[in-house]
């Protein structure tokens, strides 16, 4: 499992969440297999995304499309306030310690 971290500074909250679901590049048709979104407590202009794919090389397209069609222009990102800060890292399956307490 990989996950596209995605975090930026927003505007608008309502703003932001409008353009979000209304799903531009079709989150689902373009790998994601589930998402999280959070906001730090106390930070209402300020929001943290986790999008899961199957694969590190969906998550990187899924990216690029996001920098190229969405993040490019302020017209296609009007509640954004400033550039994103993005990562793609991958889920580690680590062995359950034996005994222990």
């Amino acid at each position: 499992m990989h996950t596209l971290q995605i975090e930026h500074g927003i505007k608008d909250f309502g703003m932001w969440l409008g353009a979000y679901q209304a799903d531009p590049l079709g989150r689902a048709a373009s790998g994601v297999l589930a998402e999280r979104v959070y906001r730090p407590v106390g930070e209402d202009h300020y929001v943290v995304l986790d999008l899961d794919f199957a694969t590190a090389g969906e998550a990187e397209l899924f990216l690029g499309r996001l920098r190229s069609q969405v993040w490019s222009t302020p017209a296609a990102s009007p509640a954004l306030a400033g550039g994103p800060k993005t990562r793609i890292v991958e889920q580690l399956s680590l062995p359950v310690p034996k005994g222990g307490s």
